[in-house]
């Protein structure tokens, strides 16, 4: 009890604020495309937030670290592209088959071994790149919501002078305030409904396997693990990627019996609780990674109300705060970024091509950015070392 601080709360609290009013839409629509019900829609959430509750809660009090877990984003996609084609038992079959994969993959170590050769001035360049994208949607929010933008914004350098602690806090509740005042939500609509899981039986095809299991699984190692590791380890979090890819392989075998996607490390939302604004001493900053999990069980417990919530609060809010929430996170990567001059030029071919959010093959900006920006410093590297050695 020592350790607890407002600050770590209130940042574990944005990153479920964030996750439900971002990555949920997709899986929402996602179910909306498979002909789910309502019931099953709400079974989903409650199993993905169970698991992203459960998994971070347990391994952010035994690793004693911000360990900032949710359900698969990029893994969502693909469910667009998978319905109706696959049935719901063939999906479920899917997530089993992604899930054990992973805990596999976990359990050997081979994570480990890829991050430790990946230079941290690269990684950072690639975080910087994921975390860019969201610093613009803040502002881009004010076309929508420019008298709210500009209060969150004023309020924002107003504490970083004199309240930096609090920074993160204040803005969000003027934010909050902003949207009531204005009359700009739509409370009306409000109702509180707890879920009720629904269980599925599993399915298993080989078409299910190639067509998602397989993707599933490597979009979550590269679009997930990859960069939420990277966040860690530029915090100084040294913890055994083991326990993390292995726990949330594991309770990702549960959720799937529930319609829940894989459960894997987070990225974006982890940023925002293993920084400074969640508290100054590093060694307390697990604390987020707690209230991240108690706040993703009680989502899950009214999930249906969930869906009501996030419907009313408009998206260009929640957009300008993640923003300007992850403005600290953005200044830190982008000094490690240029902190090694041997790194500066393959990072800056890191950032940009992860900033452009570009598509190839099924993989996504991160995985190419760090791809390309290794690839570019070998080369680099080469050119120079046969130069001096001419």
């Amino acid at each position: 009890m020592r350790d607890w601080s407002v600050t770590a709360w209130m940042t574990g609290f944005l990153a479920v604020l964030i996750s439900y009013s971002g990555p949920l839409l997709i899986f929402i629509q996602a179910a909306q495309v498979g002909g789910m019900s309502a019931e099953m829609q709400s079974s989903w959430i409650w199993a993905i937030s169970m698991g992203a509750g459960i998994s971070g809660l347990a391994l952010s009090l035994w690793l004693r670290a911000p360990i900032i877990t949710a359900w698969s984003a990029p893994g969502t996609a693909l469910l667009l592209n998978v319905f109706p084609a696959l049935s719901m038992a063939e999906v479920v079959g899917a997530y089993l088959g992604a899930a054990i994969i992973t805990t596999l993959i976990g359990l050997s170590g081979y994570f480990e071994r890829i991050v430790q050769y990946i230079p941290r001035s690269i990684a950072a360049a690639m975080m910087a790149g994921i975390l860019f994208q969201f610093g613009i949607q803040a502002f881009a929010a004010g076309t929508d919501l420019p008298v709210v933008v500009l209060a969150m914004l004023a309020m924002y350098v107003l504490c970083r002078r004199f309240m930096p602690t609090f920074t993160v806090i204040i803005v969000a509740l003027t934010g909050f305030a902003c949207v009531y005042f204005l009359d700009l939500a739509q409370w009306q609509n409000l109702s509180v409904k707890l879920a009720t899981p629904v269980f599925i039986g599993p399915e298993f095809s080989f078409s299910a396997f190639l067509s998602f299991t397989v993707p599933l699984v490597v979009v979550s190692l590269t679009g997930q693990y990859l960069p939420g590791l990277f966040v860690l380890r530029l915090e100084g979090y040294e913890q055994s990627s083991r326990a993390i890819v292995s726990g949330t392989g594991l309770i990702s075998l549960v959720v799937a019996f529930f319609g829940g996607i894989s459960i894997v490390l987070a990225s974006i939302t982890a940023a925002i609780c293993t920084g400074k604004e969640s508290h100054v001493d590093p060694k307390k900053r697990y604390v987020a990674g707690v209230a991240n999990g108690v706040f993703y069980l009680i989502g899950g417990t009214f999930a249906g109300t969930i869906v009501l919530l996030f419907s009313a609060i408009p998206p260009a809010l929640i957009a300008a705060l993640a923003g300007l929430a992850l403005i600290g996170a953005i200044m830190s990567n982008i000094k490690l970024l240029s902190a090694d001059s041997a790194y500066i030029e393959p990072a800056v071919i890191t950032f940009l091509i992860t900033a452009s959010n570009m598509t190839v093959a099924g993989m996504g900006s991160a995985f190419w950015g760090i791809v390309l920006g290794m690839v570019s410093y070998w080369v680099l590297s080469f050119k120079k070392s046969s130069a001096q050695n001419t």
